[in-house]
């Protein structure tokens, strides 16, 4: 079994405790709790079958899992969070999940852009003024606006904490330019700050001049 938290396989033999649920009329349910004989962390999985016979289907419970990307490890951790618990709670509450999204969108402008702290919608015409983003991202953060109504619903640019109403597929396009704006800012930077290292070395083990900063 590889193990959700760790990434990592381990021997699940002894090391299963079943619980058997009570059958409904839908069928057959139990709960296997797994311990990571790596990371020492708990898996629950949820099994169903509609004879005790039949094929079983199996859902992990627990921890909650996502089809997005993983967060990259370059982005920084208080943003990272917000990400991560906006892409837990998607499908449950697109509302929160975009005011989350709002809010790491604000983090990057104000921390990295050092744009000036104001509504969301303002920040967005400063960044987009300085004409300094690639054209993809610049359309991206622009149809925010489009998609999120700004015009309409003032609030969410104003105070992207509160939990309001979102647009049909507006949580899920937050997430995607997120995930453009990660790349960019954090996880090509990392890339070229690597690659120059790598190279530094070499030249170094050549005694040659290395690369400028």
């Amino acid at each position: 079994m590889i193990c959700p938290f760790c990434s990592i396989g381990f021997n699940i033999t002894g090391s299963t405790i079943t619980i058997q649920l009570k059958d409904d009329s839908q069928g057959h349910w139990r709960i296997e709790q797994r311990v990571c004989t790596e990371c020492g962390k708990m898996n629950l999985t949820l099994f169903y079958s509609k004879s005790k016979l039949g094929e079983e289907t199996e859902t992990i419970i627990y921890p909650r899992l996502s089809n997005r990307p993983q967060c990259p490890i370059e982005v920084p951790q208080d943003i990272a969070e917000d990400y991560n618990e906006a892409v837990l709670i998607l499908n449950d509450s697109p509302k929160a999940s975009a005011a989350l999204s709002r809010r790491c969108l604000q983090h990057i402008l104000e921390d990295v852009e050092k744009v000036k702290p104001a509504n969301l919608s303002v920040e967005i015409d400063e960044i987009l003024s300085r004409k300094a983003l690639p054209s993809h991202l610049s359309e991206s953060i622009d149809a925010i606006r489009a998609i999120g109504n700004f015009a309409a619903h003032p609030t969410k640019s104003s105070a992207t904490r509160e939990i309001i109403a979102v647009e049909s597929g507006e949580a899920e396009w937050l997430l995607s330019v997120l995930e453009g704006l990660f790349d960019y800012y954090f996880v090509q930077p990392a890339k070229t700050v690597k690659r120059r290292e790598e190279l530094n070395k070499k030249l170094e083990d050549a005694n040659k001049k290395s690369l400028k900063s």
